[in-house]
C-alpha cells in the first residue's frame, strides 16, 4: 500500500502549485495537474510518473526549502514514484526483498556471477574454464548454447511478464480502460516524446541536475544508454538470425554485424552509464529521495558492468581469460535481468504509460 502521509504530503504540495503555476512550462506535470481541481490518490500516482525529475521547478520554486511552506515538487513525487515500482511490481511478495534496491541489486549480481561460474566448474571442469578456446563455437565449449540461451530468455521472460501486469495495475487504477492504451495517435506522440527525452529539456535550457546550472548532458547521457542497448538488441537478433538461420556459430568475425553493433552499443552503454553514475556521485541531495538514489546506482552499475565485461570479452576471447570472462558477463547479465522489474528500468514502463495518458488528456483538453 502506498503512504497515506507520502500521499497527503505530495497532494499538500501539488494544491501549492496549482495555485501558484509558476512552474508550468517546464514539463508535463504542471499542465497536467492545472487540468485538476483536487487530487485523488491515483492522481499523484500518474503525475509522480509523468515527473522526469529535471528539478527545474524546485530552483524555481519561491516556497522551496527552507520556505516555511517546503515546496519540493521532484523529492515528494520521486518518493511516490520510489512507492509506485513496489506496490505494482508482480509478484508483491518478491518486491519486498527489494525495499533497499541497491544493496539487492549487489547481491543478487553476485550471487548471479558465482552460480554460473560454479556451475562451469562443476560441469566442464576447470580445465575448460580456463582454457584457450578458438574458432568456431569457441563459447560453447565453455557454456553450451542451451546452456546460455535457456536461461536468459526465461529470465527475461518473467521480466517482461512482471512489468507488463504492473503496468497494466497501473493503468487501470489511473486510466481505467485498457482500449486507451493502445490508442494509436497517443501512442504515437508519447513515442515521440519518450524517443526524443522531451521533457528532460526542462524550460528548454536542459535540466538543472546535478545543480542549479542548466544543462543538456543529463538528456545527452541517457541517449547514450537508451540507442546502447537498442544497439545491443540488434546485435543480439543478428546473432540469434545467423545462430539459427543460417548455422553460424558464435563467436564472429570482428568485422561481422553482431560484432558492430554490440561494440558500438557496448561502448554507448559504458559511456552513457558511467557518465550518468558521475552525475549521481554530484548531485544535489536536497530535491533527491535516498532509496531511488538506490536504484539508480544500482540499475546504472549493473549495466555499465554488463558493458564493461562484454567488451573485455571481446577483446580477449582468443585467450585464456574468455571462459572466465564468459561467465562473469553471463551472471550479470542474469542479474539484470532479474533485477528488471523490480529497479530503475521500471521508469521506462511506468513514465511511458503516463506519456500515453498525458497525450490523451491533452488532446482532449485542446479539443482536437
Amino acid at each position: 500500500m502506498l503512504s497515506p502521509d507520502l500521499l497527503a504530503e505530495a497532494g499538500r504540495q501539488m494544491a501549492i502549485c496549482n495555485a501558484c503555476r509558476y512552474c508550468e512550462g517546464y514539463c508535463a506535470v504542471f499542465p497536467a495537474m492545472e487540468r485538476r481541481r483536487t487530487f485523488t490518490d491515483t492522481d499523484l500516482v500518474y503525475l509522480a510518473n509523468l515527473c522526469f525529475e529535471c528539478r527545474d521547478c524546485y530552483y524555481a520554486c519561491p516556497y522551496a526549502p527552507p520556505h516555511q511552506l517546503a515546496v519540493n515538487v521532484p523529492k515528494v513525487l520521486t518518493e511516490l514514484r520510489t512507492e509506485t515500482y513496489r506496490d505494482y511490481a508482480a509478484p508483491r511478495f518478491v518486491s519486498r526483498l527489494f525495499r533497499r534496491n541497491g544493496l539487492a541489486i549487489g547481491l543478487i549480481a553476485v550471487a548471479a556471477v558465482a552460480i554460473v561460474a560454479l556451475l562451469v566448474l562443476a560441469l566442464r571442469g576447470p580445465s575448460v574454464l580456463f582454457a584457450t578456446h578458438l574458432g568456431e563455437g569457441a563459447f560453447y565449449a565453455v557454456i553450451p548454447f542451451a546452456g546460455m540461451v535457456l536461461p536468459a530468455s526465461a529470465l527475461l521472460l518473467y521480466a517482461l511478464g512482471a512489468l507488463l501486469v504492473g503496468v497494466v495495475r497501473f493503468w487501470r487504477d489511473t486510466r481505467g480502460t485498457l482500449r486507451e492504451l493502445i490508442d494509436a495517435r497517443a501512442v504515437v506522440r508519447a513515442t515521440r516524446d519518450a524517443l526524443g527525452l522531451e521533457y528532460l529539456k526542462g524550460g528548454g535550457a536542459g535540466c538543472t541536475y546535478p545543480d542549479a546550472r542548466f544543462s543538456h548532458a543529463r538528456r545527452r547521457l541517457h541517449h547514450l544508454v537508451f540507442y546502447g542497448f537498442l544497439l545491443d538488441l540488434a546485435s543480439t537478433t543478428v546473432a540469434a538470425i545467423y545462430h539459427h538461420v543460417l548455422g553460424w556459430q558464435a563467436p564472429y568475425p570482428l568485422g561481422s554485424l553482431p560484432v558492430v553493433l554490440g561494440t558500438v552499443g557496448g561502448v554507448l552503454l559504458l559511456v552513457g552509464a558511467g557518465g550518468l553514475l558521475s552525475l549521481k556521485r554530484r548531485s544535489d541531495r536536497q530535491p533527491a529521495d535516498r532509496a531511488m538514489l538506490g536504484m539508480d546506482v544500482g540499475f546504472l552499475a549493473l549495466l555499465f558492468l554488463t558493458s564493461l565485461t562484454g567488451l573485455l570479452l571481446l577483446a580477449l576471447r582468443e585467450t585464456p581469460a574468455m571462459g572466465t570472462l564468459l561467465a562473469v558477463h553471463l551472471g550479470t547479465v542474469g542479474g539484470l535481468f532479474i533485477t528488471l522489474p523490480y529497479g530503475k528500468f521500471a521508469h521506462v514502463a511506468f513514465r511511458y504509460a503516463a506519456l500515453v495518458q498525458n497525450s490523451i488528456e491533452s488532446r482532449r483538453s485542446s479539443g482536437a
